[in-house]
């Protein structure tokens, strides 16, 4: 299983589209996919540290994407 962790905040329109992004290739590969949302305004600590920085994506806990997720090289990433 894969694990893809998003940093994200309420209305945020890049947020919403890198979610729609990775749960659509997440339903067209062939390995599982657990996406975990966080949202940083929940936690002054987050709100410090991403600021207005999200969203940030994680893969398996590596940083891969920020403000924008490409669906290609996210796809390359859970496959390989």
């Amino acid at each position: 299983m894969t694990e893809v962790t998003v940093y994200s905040r309420e209305n945020c329109h890049l947020c919403d589209e890198a979610k729609a992004t990775i749960e659509t290739v997440a339903d067209e590969v062939a390995v599982e996919v657990e996406i975990e949302e966080i949202d940083v305004d929940e936690d002054p600590d987050l709100r410090e540290a991403y600021g207005e920085r999200v969203p940030y994506v994680l893969v398996d806990g590596t940083p891969k994407f920020k403000f924008r997720v490409d669906a290609a090289e996210l796809r390359r990433e859970l496959e390989s």
